[in-house]
């Protein structure tokens, strides 16, 4: 276990399926875990809020999906499916031998796995929050859908360097892009990479759809207003039409809000789960 840019934050891994599954954690080990989900792009997206989880006396457990971000193993078509990403997760939560019930959170296609977990009743969730998730019939993106069975050379790198950029919004940097893009220099990721993207497929959440409406565990959604893909009328339908579910609205903020307003979101993620 190592120490992150953030002093309070640290990597650590656990064998899942004979490979290293790397995580961002921080908190006390005996507090309320918390498990967090990324999509099309990796537990980076959660360290601006990990801190405020923390005080809130929280155990946030951020994790790389397999063959993604900072995890070993690498993701084919079959394996980055919605279903059997939920499965894997099931195999992480009992790796780190979490017992009781586990809150969540997702982001993006993270989001998809969130809905399908809690859904399916695969884990014990008392509550749990989506951010600019994928909902309903939202996704694929275009800019994820045309790497569908495509090379994993040079132009995936420099396209999800394109698609950071606009993601971040108004808090991108060159440095910020160059931290969150680092994992697609590895060929084994892009690989991975476009086998999710390849595996994405919108009646993942669609199906789900009716379960969530008779759902009675309370919901939390979290949306950038400025995001162009996971629109903010999608979560407004969500919060419409499944019980039990609040949204809050990040103004001037695109696919990733936890880097434009992380003292907003954090506090709002802490209120939530700590109800």
């Amino acid at each position: 276990m190592s120490d992150t840019s953030e002093t309070r934050v640290l990597r650590a891994a656990v064998q899942v399926d004979g490979e290293p599954a790397s995580y961002l954690t921080a908190g006390r080990q005996d507090a309320p875990p918390l498990l967090m989900l990324h999509g099309t792009y990796w537990s980076r997206v959660w360290l601006p809020v990990l801190g405020h989880l923390a005080d809130a006396g929280l155990r946030p457990l951020a994790v790389d999906l397999p063959g993604l971000g900072r995890s070993a193993g690498q993701l084919t078509v079959a394996t980055g499916a919605v279903p059997a990403l939920a499965d894997w997760m099931t195999r992480f939560v009992s790796a780190l031998h979490l017992c009781g019930p586990i809150a969540l959170a997702g982001h993006d296609i993270g989001g998809a796995i969130t809905q399908h977990l809690v859904a399916h009743e695969l884990l014990e969730v008392p509550r749990f929050a989506l951010v600019n998730s994928v909902l309903y019939d939202s996704w694929p993106a275009p800019h994820v859908a045309q790497f569908r069975d495509a090379e994993t050379g040079e132009g995936v790198l420099t396209a999800r360097r394109r698609a950071i950029a606009g993601a971040l919004a108004g808090a991108a940097t060159q440095s910020l892009i160059a931290d969150y893009a680092d994992p697609w220099t590895d060929e084994r990721v892009r690989r991975s990479w476009t086998a999710l993207a390849s595996a994405a497929d919108n009646r993942y959440t669609l199906d789900l759809v009716p379960a969530l409406q008779r759902s009675t565990v309370p919901k939390l959604l979290i949306w950038g207003e400025d995001d162009r893909h996971e629109t903010v009328a999608y979560a407004e339908r969500f919060a419409s039409e499944i019980p039990r579910t609040t949204l809050v609205r990040i103004p001037h903020a695109d696919h990733i809000p936890m880097e434009n307003a992380p003292d907003l979101i954090g506090r709002a993620l802490a209120d939530f789960f700590r109800a």
